[in-house]
């Protein structure tokens, strides 16, 4: 028997010492591609071209001087970026968040169809209506504004159905009607009560919506004309021109500049993450 119980124990730690090490080389693998950027941005080009290194150099001065030489304004870029993901994000994140109170609160006829067609238009990539909805900004006299970057993302059916699943896995809806029967209003309620308890998903759902705000490149680049609109992405992207066609540190300079700010979020609400699926996986 103590054969027996002595075998199990070795088995088991065999099994937790190649769990350890599936999960650190995973994780080396996925910071090494990010660790090889900054590294790379901090190397010359001639360096760069002679092949891989996992050192940093001494030329990161020289590369970001080279970006400021040639017209790249960052802190004008991230000041664009910042403004277009933040306001966006609070635009996703609450309205999705009341879309989702409605849908789990209040029962009415079209609440499953309604739902239903939330999910089909997740379904419709953007690309597919691109053309229209810059034409409706140029009407409009949107275009080179940040107006049409920011107002798109109050509709966000991802992050609906994310919140809707959220809310009726956490929500007890006798707390709903205890604050109505104490007089409170359905905005004073959810703005109160609700949110707050929304925490966790609103803030992995943030953490999300910035990502995506800050990378989008597609849309400001069709919508942004002017230098001084420019965000981040759009910066990079136009270092690969004959003049950066042999400056490959300052192209992965720019990089390295333009997702420094995407982990700073990640890092102050990634704990946000794992509350959330904590909580959202406990039925009442």
């Amino acid at each position: 028997m103590g054969k027996i119980q002595k075998s199990s124990s070795v088995n088991q730690k065999i099994s937790k010492t190649i769990i350890y090490i599936i999960c650190i080389f995973l994780a080396v693998l996925s910071i090494l591609p990010f660790w090889i950027m900054f590294v790379n941005a901090t190397r010359s080009t001639p360096e760069i071209q002679s092949g891989l290194s996992l050192l940093p150099s001494s030329h990161l001065m020289s590369n970001l001087q080279v970006l400021l030489d040639k017209s790249f304004d960052p802190l004008q870029g991230f000041l664009n970026s910042l403004i277009i993901s933040t306001f966006a994000t609070l635009c996703t994140v609450y309205f999705s968040s009341l879309a989702a109170y409605g849908l789990v609160t209040y029962n009415w006829k079209l609440r499953k169809p309604f739902f239903t067609f939330i999910i089909c238009v997740m379904m419709i990539p953007s690309q597919a209506s691109a053309i229209g909805f810059y034409q409706f900004m140029y009407k409009l006299h949107w275009t080179n504004s940040f107006l049409p970057l920011i107002l798109p993302a109050i509709a966000a059916p991802a992050v609906v159905f994310f919140m809707r699943q959220y809310l009726l896995a956490t929500l007890s809806l006798e707390i709903v009607e205890a604050s109505r029967v104490d007089g409170s209003g359905e905005f004073k309620t959810f703005n109160r009560i609700i949110l707050p308890l929304m925490m966790p998903a609103v803030a992995t759902q943030a953490i999300f919506a910035f990502v995506a705000n800050w990378n989008n490149l597609f849309m400001p680049l069709i919508l942004l004309t002017q230098k001084e609109k420019y965000t981040m992405p759009i910066m990079v992207s136009l270092l690969r021109g004959d003049i950066y066609k042999t400056e490959f540190g300052s192209i992965y300079m720019g990089l390295a500049l333009t997702s420094l700010p995407l982990f700073i979020v990640y890092f102050l609400l990634s704990r946000y993450i794992i509350a959330g699926v904590a909580l959202g996986g406990v039925k009442e």
